[in-house]
């Protein structure tokens, strides 16, 4: 499932597809088609959506969600009772777990150095003020999968941060337009009151133009898919952003003495993200390489999404042994 190799073969084989750029399926191309009448790139795409909803607002995030996701939503904001309604049915295990990574992301950033400070010692009166943003969005992806953990981290720091108004985007997950209880209740957790049930393109642009159901804001933060990072890079110089991501990458740098079962834990935590995530390992031990292999072989029977795991692990995960733990931290380097 998961390959050894050397560092010589990792650097060639790991990196080379690393940084291959995937190109739209025959399936999306043929989506595309369906969708705009005509076979556009993904940027092109994207920049449709964009200029439609900046112009129509609620109506054309409305069209495009009916379009892309099947869901037809005259409201696309939460009600807020659905937040504390979907806390008291989550399972009490997820909910203290939930808590607990809350309580430990708040403390986490709470030790960030982010003071203003002000001085004359340079002659006149100089310093740095940092002020607050007035109102950010969080995009939590979940076309595959929900994710609140990605809630969670993106929400605490801009709260920390002393951002008034934090509100939440993050794709319907069925077709009634819900969202997973446990994205609602890591909302409620965090205190918020609003969350919109849109995702995609529609709702990156819905959040940096403003709509009537969905005011406009200062700077959006979170991972997403494909459009979703398009539209944040078309958007740049008329809305904040934090960045834009890819498929996602973990490293994991063990000895012979580290917990078998919780690396891969940890690798198969982040390669059932998406079929281009990349989890890899690297370790001094063979012993513990052969380990994690068998425990990723028996990890993998409970887990839901097999067959994103096998993908990923196969095409662009793998075990790196190296001569020692010196050349692992460097490799990760």
């Amino acid at each position: 499932m998961i390959r050894l190799f050397s560092v010589e073969e990792a650097t060639d084989t790991i990196l080379r597809r690393r940084r291959a750029t995937p190109a739209l399926s025959a399936s999306q191309r043929a989506g595309m088609r369906r969708l705009f009448g005509e076979a556009l790139d993904a940027p092109e795409a994207v920049s449709r959506i964009l200029t439609d909803v900046e112009a129509r607002g609620d109506d054309a995030v409305r069209e495009w969600t009916r379009r892309l996701d099947d869901v037809d939503l005259p409201d696309c904001r939460v009600p807020a009772a659905a937040l504390a309604a979907a806390a008291a049915r989550l399972d009490p295990a997820l909910s203290a777990a939930l808590r607990q990574a809350a309580d430990r992301i708040r403390a986490f950033h709470r030790r960030q150095p982010l003071p203003s400070w002000e001085t004359s010692d340079l002659g006149g009166r100089l310093g740095q003020r940092l002020t607050p943003l007035d109102r950010v969005g969080v995009y939590v992806p979940g076309g595959s999968a929900p994710l609140p953990s990605s809630l969670l981290m993106s929400v605490i720091p801009a709260q920390v941060a002393g951002v008034p108004t934090v509100v939440v985007a993050t794709p319907p997950g069925r077709p009634d337009g819900a969202v997973p209880d446990v994205i609602l209740a890591a909302a409620h957790l965090c205190g918020l009151e609003t969350v919109y049930r849109i995702g995609g393109a529609q709702a990156i642009a819905a959040l940096a133009y403003g709509t009537r159901q969905v005011p406009r804001v200062d700077k959006i933060v979170g991972a997403g898919n494909l459009f979703v990072t398009l539209a944040k890079q078309q958007l740049f110089g008329q809305v904040g952003l934090d960045g834009l991501f890819g498929p996602t990458e973990t490293v994991v740098v063990a000895d012979a003495e580290a917990a078998p079962d919780f690396v891969a834990a940890d690798l198969l935590a982040q390669a059932e993200h998406d079929p281009l995530a990349t989890a890899v390992l690297l370790t001094p031990s063979r012993v513990l390489a052969e380990a994690v292999q068998t425990a990723m072989a028996r990890q993998l029977e409970s887990r839901e999404r097999a067959e994103i795991l096998v993908g990923a692990l196969r095409d662009r995960g793998g075990i790196v042994l190296t001569r020692d733990l010196a050349e692992a931290v460097a490799l990760a380097d």
